[in-house]
């Protein structure tokens, strides 16, 4: 069966084809003749291959010995690269990997690093087609390796040529390491030359990642094989990724934003203030249009890719994933969704006497009444959620999440279970079945319906799922990705557009609504903790006030998506959006607040900041 709302990715076909047309004014080809490449935005490149390298040169990767990581500058474009001399297409792959390099264990209290394994790389097999200057991996986000702690991400780099390297082009691309049966994101790049026939080795390093129990160095240079050839799909690969570049949100430096603003008054430095900076992997800020970016750190200077960081959800997914698709359910099918009873849609939970009454709205607002501690979050750090997140198969998934016994009646009580969420999907995954058929995947009907649509990259249009296995069940409640450009696209979505994609209505108007804080009579569940907030959907709620602030003369909400270790997306009533990632456990934002309050609201903001 086709997959739901397959005109959207039509709508998207239709707009390459329409850029590829303003770019390439020629009439129709009369035979099969190849249609042109549109070219990715800012090349070709302009610079003389006169680099200075003192890293990385032609003569280390030819027959180096890696000793240790390197300035991360050293993988990236420099500014007198020149346009690339040669073209890769084909499969590169590193050979010896498992087994080399080295690895330096910054912070791993749990002894990760002591498996073999974990201190070497996955299985590299990468195929790669080329746009200009830009390498561009043929499968992007998250891929199953079969490896016993990493799967794999690559994503799109780029080659150009040097002085230095002779007759060759020189490239480097940005990779991750993700966590099997986890979340944790371990940034890197790798870097090699090229010609029409073979490669030089391969140079990798991790020097960063978003992982707050985890955090190492990991180096190396192996030999790598090249077998040129024609990838399956490559002229949409290159168009594609055209358009991807060109659809992205227009961005400044974060510094910008006080000279857009000249009379607001406000302070940019505030912005990634609070969070310990060697902890901080990313930031950034959206107002009227433009994405305003931070830095992307590294232990060796900053990631030559900072666009395409690859970023974990967490927590966010719970917002962005189960309480996103809630409101695409409803929208679809109507409001009736959210009654949906577990003991209807999940069969492990039928006839199980904890479960009666307990609605989807019950779940995604941690109410279902299950519980053993009330306490602020004592369940979601004691034994039964451990267990839940080490359980790799899904029949261990389910049973520890319906596990919690009966304590409260469903709606009364908030506890916060991340395997309450994993319930919420896996009842939505049902709901879609029985209406669409029983190939249809809730993450799928997400990315077709949503995150496509509103120009998400493909870098997060895939979810982890249980069983290490696509085929598997999705988390839900963690396990998507994010760059830079999606977090502020989802957020502008939400936040600015109202659920609305060109003027249609893709989420419910009225649960998005509540969601966000919109409707003074349904705020949601009232949270525990020292400081309550409000949780409705998957989302947080806090309240402004002018104990906050002076300047707050009337009460305002913030709805925001928050993340283990430390990652919040806040959403601001003037339209602005606030966000970092980060791995030190501090959650501090009350700063941004004060500062976006100084921004007149954008149009299409809901209500004043203050």
């Amino acid at each position: 069966m086709s997959r739901p709302f397959s005109v959207q990715r039509l709508r998207r076909a239709a707009a390459v084809a329409a850029v590829l047309a303003g770019l390439f004014a020629f009439p129709p080809p009369t035979t099969a003749a190849p249609a042109a490449t549109a070219p990715v935005p800012g090349d070709p490149l302009t610079g003389s291959g006169a680099v200075n390298r003192t890293q990385l040169t032609a003569a280390r990767l030819a027959r180096g010995n890696a000793k240790d990581t390197v300035p991360d500058s050293a993988f990236a474009l420099p500014a007198q690269a020149a346009p690339p001399a040669h073209s890769f297409e084909g499969t590169l792959t590193l050979n010896g990997a498992s087994n080399a390099g080295g690895f330096r264990a910054m912070k791993d209290p749990d002894g990760y690093g002591d498996a073999a394994a974990t201190r070497h790389l996955p299985p590299v097999d990468i195929a790669l087609v080329q746009n200009g200057s830009h390498l561009i991996p043929a499968k992007r986000g998250l891929q199953y390796t079969g490896h016993p702690a990493w799967n794999l991400a690559v994503g799109p780099g780029r080659a150009w040529n040097e002085d230095g390297d002779g007759q060759r082009t020189r490239a480097s691309l940005p990779f991750a390491l993700v966590e099997r049966n986890a979340n944790c994101v371990h940034n890197g790049a790798l870097t090699f030359l090229f010609d029409d026939i073979s490669v030089s080795e391969v140079r990798y390093q991790i020097t960063t990642e978003t992982c707050e129990y985890f955090q190492f160095d990991m180096w190396g240079q192996v030999p790598a094989d090249y077998r040129p050839g024609t990838v399956d799909g490559a002229g949409n690969l290159r168009a594609a990724y055209a358009f991807e570049v060109k659809d992205r949100l227009p961005t400044k430096p974060v510094s910008a934003l006080a000279t857009d603003h000249p009379d607001s008054g406000v302070d940019v430095a505030k912005f990634g203030s609070g969070i310990t900076p060697s902890a901080l992997s990313t930031f950034g800020f959206y107002f009227d249009g433009i994405h305003y970016v931070g830095n992307c750190r590294t232990r060796q200077g900053q990631y030559p890719f900072c666009g395409q960081m690859l970023l974990p959800s967490y927590s966010t997914a719970k917002s962005a994933f189960a309480g996103t698709a809630m409101l695409r359910l409803a929208q679809r099918y109507g409001p009736a969704v959210a009654r949906e009873k577990l003991s209807d849609r999940i069969p492990e939970a039928a006839g199980k006497t904890a479960f009666s009454g307990i609605t989807l709205d019950h779940t995604l607002d941690m109410a279902t009444g299950n519980y053993t501690s009330p306490g602020y979050e004592r369940d979601e750090s004691g034994r039964t959620m451990a267990g839940f997140f080490a359980a790799e198969p899904y029949a261990d998934k389910m049973r520890l999440a319906l596990s919690f016994p009966r304590k409260a009646p469903p709606g009364s009580k908030w506890v916060y279970h991340t395997s309450d969420t994993f319930l919420a999907t896996r009842a939505m995954n049902t709901y879609l079945q029985d209406k669409t058929g029983s190939d249809a995947d809730v993450f799928d009907m997400l990315r077709d319906d949503v995150l496509e649509p509103i120009g998400v990259g493909p870098d997060s249009l895939v979810s982890s799922h249980t069983d290490n296995s696509p085929d598997g069940a999705p988390f839900g409640g963690y396990g998507m990705f994010w760059t830079q450009d999606a977090v502020a696209k989802f957020a502008k979505f939400l936040n600015t557009d109202h659920g609305t994609v060109n003027g249609t209505q893709i989420l419910d108007p009225t649960l998005l609504a509540a969601t966000m804080q919109r409707t003074p009579q349904d705020r949601g569940m009232t949270t525990s903790g020292t400081k309550p907030m409000k949780y409705q959907n998957g989302f947080w709620g806090r309240e402004f006030t002018s104990a906050d602030s002076p300047a707050y003369t009337s009460p305002f909400y913030v709805p925001f998506m928050s993340g283990y270790g430390g990652i919040t997306i806040a959403m601001m009533p003037n339209g602005a959006t606030y966000y970092y990632f980060s791995d030190n456990n501090e959650f501090s934002w009350n700063a941004a607040v004060a500062e976006a309050a100084k921004l007149a609201p954008m149009p299409g903001a809901a209500v004043p900041a203050r």
